[in-house]
């Protein structure tokens, strides 16, 4: 009876197994990215000539990492990526957002080569257009190369016009760069494979109403150091 019994419910829970596998290795994939973005941060900032100024850093609204963003082509090129975002809230930065980028451009061109992007939000808008659907950099918001440097500081016009200033690091080096036409939006398989059912939410996970996950703590660590801010508030 128990071996009838075994054998009928076997492929039962080797279906389960399968189902299963596969969030396992998203969810895995997920974490590695979350623990990549930290990395970025952290190694950027430790250059003081080569960090995003101090202060642009602390008055960001958002902060978004995209490791590894993959740029090839052959004449016409192709850019796609993935990583995450946050916002402050009151000196406390959110649990991360999982984003996409991707975007195409012409011109005589050929290879392939993995960047990493760091994109600093000004304001509220771009992170709202990334919650709300896709928006393409440069047509929908304003963007600007970013200023290198502890003690860099962006012009007047640049102040004026940007929301978001952007960044890049490729073979070592790190500068503001253009990425107009760039497309930005909430990768939501992502978010589901990370946080679970409950906190696929993009509001949700920035506001804080999901639990966090143990890897987000050191991507969150790395944003409180570097803003000036432990627990929440600001040092003296």
């Amino acid at each position: 009876m128990r071996w009838n019994l075994l054998v009928r419910f076997l492929p039962l829970f080797a279906a389960a197994l399968m189902a299963l596998q596969p969030a396992v290795a998203v969810a895995a994939n997920e974490t590695s990215k979350v623990s990549d973005s930290a990395n970025v941060l952290r190694e950027i900032m430790a250059i003081p000539e080569t960090e995003i100024p101090p202060q642009l850093f602390r008055s960001a609204y958002g902060i978004a990492v995209i490791p590894g963003l993959l740029k090839a082509g052959f004449i016409v090129g192709a850019r796609f990526g993935s990583g995450v975002l946050s916002v402050n809230r009151g000196g406390k930065w959110s649990d991360p957002v999982f984003i996409s980028m991707g975007g195409g451009s012409f011109g005589f061109q050929i290879g392939a080569q993995s960047t990493d992007i760091i994109l600093v939000f000004k304001t509220a808008r771009g992170v709202d257009a990334i919650k709300s659907g896709k928006f393409t950099l440069g047509a929908d918001i304003a963007v600007a190369a970013g200023p290198v440097g502890r003690h860099a500081e962006a012009s007047t016009d640049i102040q004026l016009r940007a929301e978001i200033y952007s960044y890049s690091r490729s073979r070592g080096v790190f500068a503001g760069v253009a990425l107009e036409g760039a497309v930005l939006g909430v990768d939501q398989d992502a978010d589901l494979a990370f946080y679970g059912p409950k906190g696929a939410n993009p509001d949700d996970i920035l506001a804080g109403r999901v639990k966090t996950p143990q890897a987000a703590v050191q991507f969150k660590q790395v944003l409180q150091k570097n803003t000036g801010t432990s627990k929440g508030k600001k040092k003296k």
